[in-house]
C-alpha cells in the first residue's frame, strides 16, 4: 500500500523557518513528480511547489517563490520543503502528493498524504 507521510509542521513566528518532510513507502516513485499543496481554513487546496523525479525541474506558486525551496532525496524516497521568511498567510495544512509524470504538473495527483499543520503567528 502506498503511503505518503508528512512531518515537520508546527508553530513558528512570522519571519521564521520550517522544513517539511514527506516520506514515501509502499512503492518506488521512480518517474513520479511530487508536490506540496496547502489548504487554509475556509479556502480551497492550492498548489505550493512541485519537483520532477530527476529534480531537474521545479515549479512554485507565485506566493512562495523566493521563500520556499522544494527538494527530494530519491535514495531515501523523501521530499522536502524548506520554508523561510514565513508569513501568517502561510498558515495551512500542508499535503504532499505524487503522480506519474515527467514534467511538473499542478493537477492530477493521485497519491496524497494526510497533511501536517503549519501555523505562523504574527
Amino acid at each position: 500500500q502506498v503511503q505518503l507521510v508528512e512531518s515537520g509542521g508546527g508553530l513558528v513566528q512570522a519571519g521564521g523557518s520550517l522544513r517539511l518532510s514527506c516520506a514515501a513507502s509502499g512503492r518506488t516513485f521512480s518517474g513520479h513528480t511530487m508536490a506540496w499543496f496547502r489548504q487554509a481554513p475556509g479556502k480551497a487546496r492550492e498548489f505550493v511547489a512541485g519537483i520532477t523525479w530527476s529534480a531537474g525541474n521545479t515549479d512554485y506558486a507565485d506566493s512562495v517563490k523566493g521563500r520556499f525551496t522544494i527538494s527530494r532525496d530519491n535514495a531515501k524516497n523523501t521530499m522536502y520543503l524548506q520554508m523561510n521568511s514565513l508569513k501568517p498567510e502561510d498558515t495551512a495544512v500542508y499535503f504532499c502528493a505524487a503522480r506519474r509524470s515527467i514534467i511538473v504538473s499542478r493537477l492530477g495527483y493521485n497519491y496524497w498524504g494526510q497533511g501536517t499543520q503549519v501555523t505562523v503567528s504574527s
